[in-house]
């Protein structure tokens, strides 16, 4: 009898622990066809992984630590589909180059320490661009910004009060002794969202030398509407970024998105207004269709085109790659899992 109990004891505790902390295994597999044309090398042709979404396979957990309290965690590793190495960000021998982060979630907010999405990147993906920075239309073709993610990272993202949000970001330079600016980076943003309208402001600077006295600067204000047949998005953007010389530039982004059953058709245009000595001017069209074939596995296809003034070098991307000319066309299928 005593066996017995101490057996159903025993079993009460290990569910009771099983229950308390979840495991996910996740991550996304898109394959296409990329078509690239109007660049020095002429006309590109390739099969690529990630014009959509990059491809990816993650890990993520929570532990409820009681007095709603909860650690949580995410690995997260870009894969290249195409050969079955790693992406491109991974080159550097990066094991989890997408994210990789540690942290507590309570009634009070989220602390996560690691590698992690800059708050600017989480508004130009999430509220700004009807593309989400994938396919040839995606926003980071002209938008500029001062990073993507940010690493050695302490983040704080408060909870909902009355539909206001708000996010801060510190990433920690160590990349000299001494020099305390020396390649940190650091962001916020703060958002209202109803469920209808959702706008968004950031700002993000980073340090981008190993004397920590060049910074790079990206603010955005964004804005999208879900109306009964549409979504529309709109964002303006003041930017000083040195990357590939591209200096100082004011850009606007109208968009939509219409879904009706299975399709969703998307489109936006992109206005790029160059302040440096440049004067780089450019424009974008962006056109894209997906059609979901279940909840987890839809094709796409996309075509955009730049118009580039005073000689500006900008080229038509996708979520994975930068692209070699100034159009481009994406035709594939993406499945998450």
């Amino acid at each position: 009898m005593k066996k017995s109990l101490i057996a159903l004891a025993c079993a009460s505790a290990f569910a009771g622990s099983a229950n308390a902390q979840s495991l996910t295994t996740y991550g996304i597999v898109d394959m296409g066809f990329v078509g690239e044309s109007g660049g020095t090398a002429g006309s590109i042709d390739k099969i690529t992984s990630g014009a959509q979404s990059g491809t990816r396979l993650g890990f993520k957990g929570t532990e409820d630590l009681g007095n709603n309290m909860k650690a949580l965690f995410v690995l997260e590793t870009g894969i290249a589909a195409d050969t079955g190495g790693f992406s491109a960000s991974t080159a550097s021998n990066i094991a989890f180059a997408r994210q990789a982060f540690l942290g507590l979630q309570s009634d009070a907010g989220t602390l996560t320490l690691g590698r992690q999405y800059t708050p600017f990147f989480l508004t130009l993906n999430g509220v700004a661009d009807p593309f989400a920075s994938g396919l040839a239309g995606n926003a980071q073709n002209l938008i500029p910004h001062s990073g993507i993610r940010m690493n050695n990272a302490v983040k704080y993202a408060s909870p909902i009060f009355s539909g206001i949000s708000a996010e801060v970001a510190y990433g920690f330079g160590e990349s000299t002794a001494g020099a305390d600016r020396a390649s940190r980076n650091v962001g916020g943003s703060i958002g209202y969202s109803d469920g209808t309208l959702n706008v968004r402001l950031a700002h993000h600077r980073a340090n981008n030398s190993t004397t920590g006295t060049t910074d790079d600067t990206s603010t955005m204000l964004a804005a999208n509407y879900k109306f009964e047949v549409a979504k529309v998005f709109a964002a303006y953007s003041d930017n000083d970024v040195q990357i590939s010389g591209r200096g100082k530039s004011r850009d606007f982004l109208i968009g939509v998105s219409v879904p009706f059953g299975n399709h969703t058709f998307i489109a936006s245009y992109i206005n790029k207004d160059g302040r440096s000595a440049t004067n780089w001017d450019a424009r974008q069209i962006g056109l894209g269709y997906t059609y979901a074939l279940s909840k987890r596995t839809n094709l796409y296809a996309a075509w955009a085109s730049i118009d580039n003034k005073n000689g500006a070098p900008y080229t038509v991307g996708n979520n994975s790659e930068p692209g070699t000319g100034d159009r481009a066309v994406n035709l594939g299928v993406r499945h998450t899992f």
